[in-house]
């Protein structure tokens, strides 16, 4: 696309609109640092007592960098100060700790960091959502100017200076280049190599068919493997803010292919990455040209009225909006229900919460009216920002400083081929689920038509989350298990949203912990449940086999005659990339 055709009007008023999103989040967090201030004025003696122990911090690594000086060991542990890295990655090379100078540095950035957000969380007379604005925006400051991301306070970036003679500083400028988006004025940072892979050659491979498709969706069937599958199909619904192929990603680490292997007549859903010709589709229409059609269709292709389903983080919302919808219309046609890090409970999402506010959602509306879509990029950035030591600092210093080539990694190949947002369907979702929390009140919602009530949900459901989930903490996804009427078996996976959930049992990479019946608290749940090693996958397979319903003959896709092959799987909605969306 040339220069000038980025210059129309539309084009122009879509990067005023976000320019005027960005700006209402620079004033938001300007007020929030106002307000800081004020109540910092009112309050000098706490100010006094933080700055005392900042200052006790600076003398005791003033102190440990004499000693070492002259000989003797230094006196600080770990990551109060001491020369442990805290297990912080950015620090964790040996000479950090080896030269004393560099540990001194690194030391003191930790202390400073410790102070200023401690100063954040405990400040007297702010609410909870400033403190938080607080915290995290001064962690991002901080993070920027770690001694980890400049080339003189980095020892190891001055150490493979010296051994290549300057070339991973040559390297690591072509990397730049090669990031740098001139003509959209923008870094893009890239996290893969992303030449290794492509989208139906060593990605989305798990042999199926597209058997039906509409505006916002294609259906794909998947071959069976075996020569009997369960009776009653499994349907995949991934989140329409991402390409499905996270569940299909290669042969080893394809959750789509395992369940084949376990005998599944495996139904999925590949949204279209969005574009002007669907600015009016609504959460409605995501629910009843989504999932409620792929169940029709389904139920003509193989005959059988009941399915199982998994809903992937805001694809579980849509299953959870279905359930309750079909509950009120007294259908049964899913018989059983997986929540795979998803929220129906909003009460406490992490830090996510800083960008969503009344008047962000009110200008990304605007842009979604002009655009017909909001843009995919600038919110895979503000994801990035919720884990920026590792989704943006490391990959700064591993590529621009230290010169590395891009990684062959797939999960991170994924995580750029991004889409944009269907701008009517998700600023409903973020102003009644993430601003009112609306989804888990009784009636509060109307959709398709239908008061929905999640309470009075009473399918078997299999709820996970993972520990370090940055967007559906744990917690809060627990609290799944008690809105829900229905027998629930909960799990909770290691690592975090994407990882913990990808996690196949052929790697043995992350444990898990698991059990029925969850209580009313979360930690007396954790507390009563002993880790286990391997994948989740295995006791979801378990789980998922008491509803298969028996066994019939495998089904082959493209059989129906009203159900043609389209195409072969993956389909060419999940190929369209943003450029092509514009």
């Amino acid at each position: 696309m040339s220069v000038m055709s980025k210059l129309s009007p539309s084009n122009l008023k879509t990067q005023y609109q976000m320019a005027r999103v960005m700006t209402g989040l620079s004033a938001d967090v300007g007020r929030a640092y106002a307000q800081w201030v004020a109540a910092l004025a009112r309050h000098p003696t706490f100010v006094m007592r933080h700055s005392v122990a900042l200052t006790g911090d600076y003398l005791g690594i003033s102190g440990d960098l004499l000693r070492e000086a002259t000989g003797l060991p230094g006196r600080g542990n770990g990551s109060g100060g001491g020369n442990g890295a805290g297990g912080d990655r950015r620090f964790g090379g040996e000479v950090w700790q080896r030269r004393p100078v560099f540990n001194a540095v690194r030391r003191a950035w930790q202390s400073t960091t410790r102070s200023a957000l401690s100063l954040a969380d405990e400040t007297p007379g702010l609410d909870p959502d400033t403190a938080r604005k607080l915290r995290f925006f001064t962690g991002q400051f901080l993070d920027a100017v770690a001694p980890s991301n400049f080339a003189l306070s980095n020892p190891e970036v001055l150490a493979a200076t010296r051994e290549s003679r300057g070339r991973n500083l040559i390297s690591g400028v072509r990397n730049f280049w090669s990031d740098l988006d001139l003509e959209n004025g923008r870094l893009k940072i890239s996290m893969s190599d992303m030449s290794a892979f492509e989208v139906g050659r060593n990605l989305a491979v798990t042999p199926g068919k597209v058997i039906y498709q509409n505006d916002l969706m294609q259906l794909i069937q998947y071959t069976p493997i075996t020569p009997k599958v369960a009776r009653r199909p499994l349907l995949f619904i991934p989140p329409w803010l991402n390409k499905y192929y996270v569940l299909d990603m290669q042969p080893a680490n394809s959750m789509v292919r395992w369940a084949v292997d376990q005998g599944h007549t495996v139904f999925l859903i590949s949204w279209v990455n969005p574009n002007g010709e669907t600015r009016d589709k609504t959460f409605d229409d995501y629910l009843l040209e989504g999932p409620l059609t792929a169940l029709d269709v389904i139920k003509d292709v193989t005959g059988q009225a009941e399915v199982n389903a998994m809903g992937y983080c805001l694809g579980g919302i849509l299953l959870t909006a279905m359930l309750a919808w079909l509950e009120a219309k007294g259908r049964k046609p899913i018989r059983s229900a997986t929540f795979m890090t998803t929220l129906v409970d909003y009460s406490d999402v992490g830090d996510i919460k800083v960008f969503v506010t009344e008047e962000l959602v009110d200008r990304l509306e605007a842009v979604g009216h002009t655009k017909g879509f909001i843009p995919g990029n600038n919110v895979s950035w503000g994801f990035r920002m919720l884990r920026a030591p590792d989704l943006i600092w490391m990959f700064i210093i591993n590529h621009y400083l230290l010169g590395k080539p891009r990684m062959a990694f797939d999960l991170l190949y994924w995580n750029e081929d991004a889409t944009n947002m269907p701008a009517a369907c998700h600023v409903w979702f973020m102003r009644n689920m993430y601003l009112r929390n609306l989804l888990r009140e009784p009636n509060a919602l109307e959709v398709a038509g239908e008061s929905i009530d999640v309470t009075k949900i009473t399918t078997p459901s299999y709820v996970l989350a993972t520990r370090d989930d940055h967007i559906a903490p744990w917690k809060t996804c627990y609290e799944t298990t008690q809105l829900l009427s229905g027998p629930c078996r909960f799990a909770v996976g290691n690592s975090g949203h994407i990882a913990g959930a990808i996690n196949p049992p052929t790697k043995v990479k992350y444990g898990f912990r698991a059990g029925d019946d969850p209580p009313a608290d979360a930690d007396a749940w954790f507390a009563a449940t002993e880790e286990q090693p391997g994948s989740w996958w295995l006791d979801w397979g378990k789980w998922l086999k008491k509803h298969a319903g028996g066994q019939v003959k495998a089904r082959e896709p493209g059989q129906h005659p009203d159900y043609p092959v389209i195409e072969d799987a993956p389909g060419s909605y999940v190929r369209r990339k943003l450029d092509e969306t514009r």
